[in-house]
This record gives C-alpha cells, sequence and structure tokens, in this order.
C-alpha cells in the first residue's frame, strides 16, 4: 500500500478503465438517442428508467430496482400568442410545464432581468397585466434568479400571465417549469430572445402593447420512478454515501448535457467502483437516477420520503446533476464549512482540477436532501460565476453537444470521491438539527427563490 494515497492501485485501475472506454459515451447515446427527451411520466421515461437498472444490475450492483410514485402530470398542448394592439402579429410560444388552459388578453409591461428590486419597483402596476421577463440573471446581484422566482413574483404582483424570454440568440424558447408537482396559478409560456427583443422594442415605440394569450395544456395524475441501487459496504452496509442525478429531461429536447451527462457520470462510476473497489468499500454506496426532476424535484422529495428512515445514516449526497457539461468537475459544498478541509485534502490526492467551495440554491434534486438536513453537494465550480443555461432547456441541448473527456473527467472524480467518502473512518460531518436546517433557509441568500415560493403557498392557503 502506498502510504500516502492507499487508494491508489484502485485508483488508476478505475481511471485507466475510464479513460480507455467508450462505455460513458455508449450510455449517453441510448438516452438520448433511443430515448428522446425521456419526460416525465412518458413511456420514453419508463423506458430510460429500465435501462438505467439494466445497466446496473449487468455491471454488478445489489437489486437494482425501480420505486414507482403518482405526482401531478402534465401534458403540453399548443399555444398561441398574438400582438392585438396597436399592431396584429403572431409570435412563437411555448407553455412551460404545469401552466393551466387558459385565454388572457391583457397589457403587456416588462419586468427586465426580473430581479427583487424589479419587481419591488413595479409594485401595483403589474395588476391584471401580462408580465415579461428575461431568463438571464441581473448582472449586478451576485446571484442567479431562477425562472420560478420570476414567475412567483409576478403572480403575487397580481399578474394574468407570464412570459420567459430566453437569453441566447439562435436557440428559441427556453422551457423549464413554473411550480412543483402542482399546476401553476396563472398561465406562464416561453419565447425566444429574438422576439423578446420585439416586444420590448414595440413597447418602446408605441407605448402601450396588448396580446392575447391562449393555451391548452393538461393537469392530471401520473406515475414516474426512482432508479435505486447499491454497492453494499463490508463494514457497515446500512451507512452509505448517494451519488445521483436526474434522468428525466424537457419534452422539446434530448436533454443530452442537462441532465444525461450527469445521469452517465452516476452509471459509470458504478461501473468501475464494482470492478476494481467492491471488495474494499467499507460502507455502502447508493447509486440512484431520480425521475421528475424537471417538473419540481419530485423524485428526490419522494426518495428523501421513503427513505426517511436511512437518512441517519447518510454520510453524503453528491448531486452529479447536468455535470458531464463544460464546467470543472469540483465540489460544491451547501453550506457546510467543517467538510472543506477533508475534500481539499482529497482534491490534492486525486492530483486533479477538483475545486472545493461553497454556495446553495434550492432548483436541483440535492434540495430534498438540504431540508432533511443531509450533507450536501454538488459537482461543479463555486467559484464561476453566475451565468445562463445555453443550449439548456432549449431543443438544441443534443447529444453532439457533450464531450467524451468531459464525461471522463467527471466519472473519475465522482468514483474517486465516493470511495474516499465511504471509507474515511472519520467524516468531518453529521445531519443538521431542524433548528440548524430553518436557519439556513431563513438566511442564505441563494434560497430567496425559495422564500418566495412559501410566500406564495401561504398566500394560497389562506386566500
Amino acid at each position: 500500500m502506498n502510504q500516502k494515497n492507499p487508494y491508489l492501485q484502485m485508483d488508476q485501475q478505475m481511471v485507466g478503465d475510464i479513460y480507455t472506454s467508450q462505455e460513458v459515451m455508449d450510455n449517453l447515446t441510448v438516452l438520448c438517442d433511443d430515448f428522446g427527451s425521456r419526460f416525465a411520466g412518458t413511456p420514453d421515461e419508463r423506458r430510460a428508467a429500465d435501462f438505467i437498472c439494466e445497466t446496473l444490475n449487468r455491471y454488478g450492483l445489489k437489486d437494482a430496482r425501480l420505486e414507482s410514485y403518482s405526482y401531478a402530470g402534465w401534458s403540453r398542448g399548443t399555444a398561441t400568442l398574438e400582438v392585438v394592439e396597436p399592431i396584429q402579429r403572431s409570435l412563437h410560444c411555448i407553455s412551460l410545464p404545469y401552466c393551466p388552459a387558459d385565454d388572457t388578453t391583457a397589457e403587456l409591461i416588462s419586468v427586465g432581468y426580473g430581479s427583487p428590486a424589479e419587481y419591488e419597483g413595479l409594485g401595483d402596476a403589474m395588476k391584471g397585466r401580462i408580465v415579461m421577463a428575461g431568463s438571464a440573471s441581473p448582472p449586478d446581484l451576485g446571484r442567479w434568479v431562477h425562472r420560478k422566482e420570476k414567475y412567483e413574483r409576478s403572480v403575487l404582483g397580481g399578474a394574468s400571465a407570464f412570459i420567459f424570454i430566453s437569453e441566447s440568440p439562435g436557440v428559441g424558447p427556453e422551457t423549464g417549469s413554473l411550480q412543483n408537482d402542482q399546476p401553476a396559478p396563472i398561465p406562464g409560456i416561453s419565447i425566444c430572445k429574438e422576439d423578446g427583443e420585439f416586444l420590448t422594442r414595440l413597447m418602446e415605440r408605441k407605448g402601450t402593447v396588448k396580446l392575447r394569450l391562449n393555451t391548452t395544456d393538461v393537469n392530471e395524475p401520473r406515475t414516474s420512478w426512482n432508479v435505486v441501487a447499491d454497492l453494499p459496504g463490508k463494514e457497515n452496509s446500512e451507512e452509505m454515501v448517494i451519488l445521483g442525478c436526474h434522468y428525466d429531461g424537457h419534452d422539446i429536447s434530448q436533454g443530452a448535457v442537462d441532465p444525461a451527462s450527469g445521469m452517465v457520470l452516476v452509471i459509470e462510476a458504478a461501473r468501475v467502483l464494482a470492478l476494481y473497489a467492491g471488495e474494499q468499500l467499507k460502507r455502502t454506496v447508493r447509486f440512484v437516477g431520480f425521475g421528475t426532476e424537471e417538473i419540481g424535484l419530485t423524485g428526490a422529495f419522494r426518495y428523501a420520503d421513503a427513505h426517511e428512515g436511512e437518512l441517519d445514516n447518510l454520510r453524503f449526497m453528491y448531486n452529479l446533476d447536468a455535470a458531464g457539461g463544460a464546467s470543472r468537475k469540483g465540489v460544491v459544498l451547501h453550506r457546510w464549512p467543517d467538510l472543506v478541509p477533508f475534500f481539499q485534502d482529497t482534491a490534492k490526492e486525486l492530483a486533479a482540477n477538483v475545486p472545493v467551495g461553497q454556495q446553495l440554491h434550492p432548483y436541483s434534486d440535492h434540495f430534498p436532501f438540504v431540508l432533511k438536513g443531509v450533507p450536501t453537494g454538488h459537482m461543479g465550480d463555486a467559484e464561476a460565476p453566475p451565468s445562463g443555461r445555453g443550449y439548456g432547456h432549449t431543443a438544441y441541448d443534443t447529444l453532439d453537444k457533450v464531450e467524451l473527456e468531459n464525461l471522463r473527467k467527471g466519472s473519475a472524480v465522482a468514483a474517486r470521491l465516493a470511495l474516499r467518502i465511504a471509507n474515511t473512518d472519520n467524516f468531518p460531518a453529521q445531519r443538521r438539527s431542524a433548528e440548524a436546517v430553518q436557519t439556513l433557509l431563513d438566511t442564505d441568500p441563494g434560497l430567496e427563490g425559495y422564500r418566495v415560493s412559501l410566500e406564495l403557498r401561504k398566500g394560497h392557503q389562506t386566500s
């Protein structure tokens, strides 16, 4: 054994295999080309879940299985957007998931980037109007302002409908859900950047602009599935680490980067850990493919509730959502300062570009575990500034956007980190108390959007 790196032989075997194999890209190709978008509740989502389960079984994992759950499903209908005053013009648009069927004619108002200050500045002017917001985050705010936060601030302001403008040229409308696991209270649609700029110019030149928005979407119950499989620990099979990612995409594209590139990192880490480290794992590594993330993190919420009795024994949940894209393959901790030295030391041992930092947002599958107090993080780069999705959530998030080199980097980091988290005898974090979780929810700047959603929920309960 190497005294400085007791995992050296396993590292070399795992990394050597990953970097001389096409397996990770082959799996991504099947997910994207054979099953399309894998949209929540569709036959292709089920086929993708079966494929992931069968693949993990083939790699030798124990008891790979599907865990089904019901949720508030949504099906896309035709959406139309017309300028009715001061000119007549039809614009291409798409409904955003959980949009209700509706027919609305109202004056348009813009909230710019959709920062809290811009919403506050509009005040009562939003009432009864169609509110339009760009998808880009305000450049001087220092945090990402998510689509849901903009939509929910529009609802709280009394808007009759919401329009979301893609920030990237040439990619068409950008999709994304309006609510979590429930129908939205007002219609919401997306348009391309070019049409958003047209409407902005029209307001500047002509003053009042009136639109008619018609949506025909269907909200009805559906079923989805989480995929769960284990590599059991040899000393303590109950204590575990989770590598997870959702496999469902949006219905308008393959979702190759977001999320499938991350899902295949989970699968590839499972493959090489089973081959080269399975007999030396002290604690269980669990691999989870979450369903229904794109319309509300529903699979992760259902998993966290169904496995509540195991959460005291969950050392760390590492979320690999979209992690096979171009970003650095680091560890973004969700406000766990005691874990920074552990991961910094581990990064040195990996001799790889693995930045370690702290950030938190409520918009991916780690968040249900954050609410339960579980130590969590996601693969990414905490030092990167807030940025847009680019091709993400558009029709152009396709397989050709993914590079094998990035898949290999992410798979190697995920497998090597999971091995160390599972085998260290003194992991420096334990589950947070309910009081500590509440303090985080009340104060963390990255959770402002979550607090807005609670305000909307409270308003609906009292109305």
